[in-house]
């Protein structure tokens, strides 16, 4: 009998072990954190120096703010950072980024970033919270312009029959959402927006429930090149006036980029938001100014060969020479075009 007690008493001791482990904290658990003897000092680390090749590689990492991860913005800054990349001498970090809109911000205030591709008219937005905003952020490069497209309905005959209406400008994030909403303000147009995919708004469109879309971008768009329209939908006129003249530029479309849309020999004037390279406007000589300027001289200096087979078509047509409205050319580059014996640009 006691022999069976005593069998018993160490069955369950093993069966309590592994619960009292749990129950009762490890010593290195138990101890405060900060126990240490009165009489020792705390030993400051010092981290070891960055090693040679460490220090080269970040002297000369310029970081470039693209855009959202679909859109032609951070297509080109990719091309970019192919292009100039140099080793050690120089690379170019593309980011992506909530969108092109706001890429200033990111220029502004996130670390690292030495240049951004943005909409010439996201500068409207930092007027009233950085006053000095055209001083801060300079322009190397004119990209490409986005034109305003205003697609509507058949019953639809000018600007003004859209007050009050349903008019959609893509989801947020898109040039369309940010650029079109301030250019209806612009021309005084109350309208009810929308923010959902163009390829919603369009089938809405379809079937009456919208009266219009707008995009902003590089034409030809594909939507209307290869969509089936019903005779009567079509494209507004946006007449180019001294309201736009600070950041848009005057453009067209016509039966060259839309020929089932736009009868042959009628153009359709409409206005375009210039899509800039800009960099923040580093003090001269200072170390961040000096990746940028290089960054230049290369980006200028390789120029043809993004014009080259295996890169974006908007390449060609891009003019070192070109200004974009509100801003200023970043030193470096003005610098750069001054050295040239004439104006250097691609073809128009």
């Amino acid at each position: 009998m006691n022999k069976f007690v005593g069998f018993r008493r160490r069955l369950l001791l093993a069966a309590l072990a592994p619960l009292l482990m749990i129950i009762q904290p490890s010593f290195a658990d138990a101890r405060p954190q900060d126990i240490r003897p009165h009489n020792v000092r705390p030993v400051r680390v010092v981290p070891p120096p960055p090693r040679p090749e460490v220090a080269a590689m970040n002297a000369w990492t310029v970081g470039l703010a693209g855009g959202l991860l679909e859109g032609a913005p951070i297509r080109l800054a990719a091309e970019i950072a192919r292009v100039v990349d140099d080793g050690d001498n120089l690379h170019v970090l593309p980011v992506v980024t909530r969108g092109a809109t706001e890429n200033v911000n990111s220029l502004l205030y996130l670390r690292g970033i030495d240049a951004a591709i943005i909409n010439s008219d996201a500068l409207e937005e930092y007027k009233s919270q950085v006053p000095d905003i055209q001083r801060r952020i300079a322009y190397v490069l004119n990209l490409f312009p986005s034109e305003l497209h205003i697609f509507v309905r058949p019953e639809i005959q000018s600007l003004n029959d859209l007050v009050g209406k349903k008019v959609n400008f893509n989801t947020q994030g898109t040039a369309a959402a940010y650029s079109g909403p301030l250019i209806f303000s612009r021309l005084g147009l109350e309208v009810e927006k929308t923010f959902i995919p163009h390829q919603v708004a369009l089938e809405q469109m379809r079937k009456g429930e919208m009266a219009a879309v707008v995009f902003i971008t590089s034409k030809p768009v594909d939507a209307f090149v290869r969509g089936r329209w019903e005779p009567g939908f079509k494209f507004l006129p946006v007449p180019y006036e001294s309201k736009f003249e600070d950041y848009y530029l005057p453009a067209a479309l016509d039966a060259t980029d839309y020929p089932n849309l736009i009868k042959q020999g009628e153009r359709v004037t409409t206005i375009a938001v210039p899509t800039a390279l800009v960099a923040f406007n580093w003090p001269v000589k200072s170390n961040r100014f000096e990746r940028v300027a290089r960054f230049v001289d290369y980006l200028f200096s390789r120029i043809e060969k993004l014009q080259g087979p295996g890169f974006d078509a908007k390449w060609k047509s891009i003019n070192l020479g070109a200004t974009v409205p509100g801003l200023a050319r970043f030193p470096a580059a003005q610098a750069w075009l001054d050295r040239q014996p004439h104006p250097t640009q691609a073809s128009q």
